[in-house]
C-alpha cells in the first residue's frame, strides 16, 4: 500500500483468520495523538511511518509491536506508562495494543501480520 490514510482496517497475524480491529494513524496529529487521553483499545492502532513510541500520559501499559517494510515483526515489547521507546532502525510500522493483547493474538518476533482497509490487504 502506497498511501496510508487515517481510518479504520483489520488487522491479521500470520494465517489466522481471525480479524483484529485496527485504527490507522497516518497524518501527523493522529500518530502524534495515538492513544493518548484513552483508557484502552478495543483491537490495535498501526502508527505508519514511525520507528519508535512513547508512553509518557499514557493511562495504561501497552504492548508495542516493531515491524518492518513488509510487515515482519521485528521486536514486542510491553511499555508501562512514562516510558521512551527506542528507535528500531528498520521500523517501519509501530502496532500498539493494551498490554497482553499481542500475546494473546500469537503476535511475536518473526510473524508477519496484514492489514485490510477496505478489501484491500498490504502487504
Amino acid at each position: 500500500m502506497a498511501h496510508w490514510q487515517d481510518g479504520r482496517a483489520v488487522l491479521r497475524v500470520g494465517a489466522d483468520p481471525t480479524e483484529i480491529p485496527l485504527e490507522v494513524a497516518a497524518s501527523y496529529g493522529a500518530r502524534t495523538r495515538g492513544l493518548l487521553g484513552r483508557d484502552g483499545i478495543d483491537g490495535a492502532m498501526l502508527l505508519t511511518p514511525a520507528a519508535s513510541v512513547h508512553t509518557f500520559r499514557m493511562r495504561f501499559a501497552i504492548d508495542v509491536a516493531y515491524l518492518d517494510r513488509a510487515f515482519g515483526v521485528l521486536a514486542v515489547v510491553t511499555m508501562a506508562p512514562g516510558r521512551l521507546g527506542l528507535p528500531r532502525l528498520r521500523s517501519r510500522h509501530v502496532l500498539e495494543s493494551t498490554a497482553g493483547a499481542m500475546a494473546g493474538w500469537g503476535l511475536r518476533a518473526g510473524a508477519t501480520v496484514a492489514v485490510d482497509t477496505a478489501g484491500r490487504l498490504a502487504p
